[in-house]
């Protein structure tokens, strides 16, 4: 049987989101599994994998926003700007609540964010990690990312729990750390939880040994989310046969005027058959991707 769909999973702290994948793939026999945004592996939460065809999805859900669950810890920075690298220095002092609450707002909207030392992020060919493990001096480039949402949720010194929105792309460690050196305190993250992604909430996800017993008993599948429900911010088009045929082939289909963005095109038995994007003015659909043969 082929799948073509989505798992949306729990992830506890311990695994990598690699692992994760791996075990899937054996779990479930699928060789073509991946996973659409990394988790940390002290992170837990949302993580969507993609099965079958559906790993061709993983673009535009990697890309969606992100909200998450923080503590992070005020009184020293470290080398990671976790709980797992070496202090860089220790104040061993946390700021009042007035003084974190006056300077939040600064790290609302579009911001520039320097990405951590410890990060995935190429590097003349290598990953920054790897550079920074074997002593080299690295420089990146700060990144434009987004904060839509900043809430408050409770603050115990040193540890302040927030829950934040933000576009794809943003470091909460990053966050962390340039908070706690704006307070002059320095901070660290101390407990990071992914709550959504794109449209998929914790409220959504397996917690992943529940997953595992589904492999055991051969009852796993019950858990995935049909492909056409992976993007259902996108509109619907439904095809006619003929539709269908043009569409298989690559070819364009005629659309309403003043049709716009992206859209799914979907068959007659409710089956994800392609991506679409209007062109020529809104009254073309371009078949972006193709999901039948």
């Amino acid at each position: 049987m082929s799948y073509f769909g989505l798992l949306i999973v729990d992830k506890p702290i311990g695994p990598t989101s690699h692992q994760v994948v791996s075990v899937v793939r054996r779990g479930t026999g699928i060789r073509k599994v991946g996973h659409a945004g990394t988790l940390d592996p002290r992170a837990s939460g949302v993580l969507i994998l993609c099965l079958g065809p559906a790993t061709r999805l993983s673009e535009y859900l990697s890309t969606a926003s992100k909200r998450y669950q923080a503590v992070i810890r005020f009184g020293s920075a470290t080398e990671t700007y976790d709980t797992e690298g070496e202090i860089l220095h220790q104040t061993g002092k946390a700021p009042s609540r007035k003084e974190i609450e006056e300077v939040l707002p600064e790290f609302m909207g579009e911001i520039n964010q320097v990405p951590p030392p410890y990060s995935a992020i190429k590097v003349s060919g290598s990953k920054a990690y790897e550079l920074a493990r074997e002593g080299k001096e690295i420089e990146l480039d700060p990144r434009q990312v987004i904060i839509y949402d900043l809430k408050f949720i409770s603050y115990k010194a040193p540890d302040l729990a927030l829950e934040i929105e933000c576009s794809a792309g943003t470091y909460i460690r990053s966050l962390a750390y340039d908070l706690g050196e704006r307070v002059s305190t320095g901070a660290h993250l101390a407990a990071l939880r992914r709550v959504k992604s794109g449209p998929f909430t914790i409220d959504d996800a397996i917690p992943f040994p529940k997953l595992e017993v589904g492999f055991l008993v051969d009852k796993w599948d019950r858990y995935i989310v049909p492909a056409v429900d992976a993007l259902p911010d996108l509109p619907i088009v439904k095809v006619t046969q003929e539709d269908l045929d043009h569409v298989k082939h690559g070819h364009r289909i005629s659309a309403k005027p003043g049709s716009s963005g992206l859209a799914r095109a979907i068959s007659y038995d409710g089956e994800l058959v392609a991506i679409l994007e209007a062109v020529e003015n809104g009254t073309l659909w371009h078949p972006r991707k193709v999901f039948i043969g």
